[in-house]
């Protein structure tokens, strides 16, 4: 019937020779997605074991559906991850680019999705294209091996193999924005998956046609913590956290251009809920005005006081004390990156919409234009060298560790009050 394809021709031409064969291989249940311990043994005898498949095989050799029942019988065993049944069935002439009629996708795809990195290795070293997309989702094998932590050992299989860590769909989606974008930090954190790309050369600056970046999906994270319940912000604030210093320990930069992409700028806009990233951000010297265009396309001093004067305009006053003890942390880091403070042009404060604490608003403003104003001191300046010479991250277990004066590792710490595990 020449007219049938898709799964009708399976139905209705071969699938009697798939069943045939997987039994041959002891699974008697075409919907099987467990090997039978029985199986397991039987695959693992000798390879007298299984002359009957190949006899069979050999029946059915002149079939005019065989080549499609072995190659739809290599994407059933590539499944299971039954090696020596795919290593028969490949010498008896399988096609490793045969595509299963409902997904699509190769047997390579199939023994990613089901976590059988042994399989992945027969099916490369046999001669699967191991960069090969399919053809509904664009997804590559190592695609796939990035977007679940189950994965893992299918991810590091295909780096060794030589999977091209920076191939990207036509979109310009990279296996390190696919694992990113998998993640929700509550039930799948691809942490593990994240560290292995960046080690296997990923690269930081991957950006897609809509321009998302490898910070676009922790800064969609961190929104959603705005109203989560408290555990599961902890949990999102903990993932985005370790792939934030995964990120920048391999040179991404937080504060590129535009600003809605800028894991910098969400933070200081948010410096009330993100404090603990924000510290991390600045303590590992992320820029605090846009790193491309400077402060005249935005200024992390222009942000905290337009923010610190929202909050103060709503907040209650049990809350205002922690919100300027956080607004002059935030300040005081800025201030610690560069031996002369440089304000942005046209820096005025307007505090009518503050509530509470306006008084001590102007205070903070009229001090940094006093400090941008004044040559730098010689203990400023020893600051600036000290933390710049500490880096990276984290600053502050370093300088408790300085043959110093407990007063002048006290100047040198900033916003001591609380450690990084207990702000998370």
């Amino acid at each position: 019937m020449p007219f049938l394809h898709g799964f009708r021709r399976i139905i209705f031409e071969y699938q009697p020779l798939v069943d045939e064969i997987l039994g041959a291989v002891g699974i008697h249940d075409p919907e099987q997605t467990e090997v039978p311990p029985s199986t397991g043994s039987y695959l693992a005898a000798d390879g007298d074991k299984f002359l009957a498949l190949n006899e069979l095989l050999e029946r059915h050799s002149q079939s005019a559906f065989y080549r499609e029942g072995i190659s739809y019988s290599l994407l059933k065993v590539s499944e299971l991850g039954l090696v020596a049944a795919a290593e028969i069935l490949l010498q008896y002439g399988a096609d490793l680019s045969f595509e299963d009629p409902v997904t699509y996708y190769t047997p390579l795809h199939i023994a990613v999705l089901r976590n059988q990195p042994d399989m992945v290795e027969l099916l490369v070293q046999s001669g699967a294209d191991i960069n090969k997309r399919d053809r509904i989702h664009e997804s590559s094998p190592l695609d796939l091996a990035s977007e679940e932590p189950e994965r893992l050992p299918c991810l590091q299989r295909l780096l060794d193999l030589g999977a091209d860590v920076n191939a990207a769909d036509k979109n310009g989606k990279t296996a390190l924005l696919h694992a990113l974008a998998s993640s929700d930090g509550v039930q799948i954190h691809n942490t593990e998956n994240i560290r292995l790309l960046l080690e296997g050369g990923a690269d930081v600056k991957a950006t897609t046609k809509d321009c998302d970046t490898v910070f676009s999906s922790i800064i969609f994270l961190l929104g959603e913590t705005v109203g989560s319940d408290e555990e599961e912000a902890k949990l999102i604030n903990h993932f985005c956290f370790r792939v934030s210093q995964l990120l920048m320990a391999h040179g991404a930069d937080p504060s590129e251009c535009p600003s809605h992409e800028s894991l910098t700028h969400t933070c200081l806009k948010s410096f009330k809920l993100h404090f603990p990233l924000l510290r991390f951000l600045l303590e590992s010297g992320a820029s605090y005005n846009c790193s491309q265009h400077g402060p005249s396309c935005w200024s992390g001093f222009h942000i905290v006081f337009d923010r610190l004067c929202t909050y103060l305009g709503s907040c209650e006053d049990c809350d205002s004390v922690d919100l300027l003890n956080k607004a002059e942390g935030v300040l005081e880091l800025m201030v610690a990156q560069s031996p002369r403070v440089t304000l942005p042009r046209n820096f005025d404060l307007n505090t009518s919409s503050c509530r509470v604490h306006a008084d001590q608003v102007n205070a903070l403003h009229q001090s940094l234009k006093q400090l941008e104003q004044s040559p730098p001191t010689l203990k400023h300046l020893c600051r600036v060298y000290i933390r710049r010479r500490l880096r990276p991250w984290p600053v502050d277990i370093k300088v408790k560790s300085l043959p110093l004066p407990d007063r002048l590792k006290l100047y040198l710490l900033i916003h001591p009050t609380a450690s990084y595990e207990e702000d998370l």
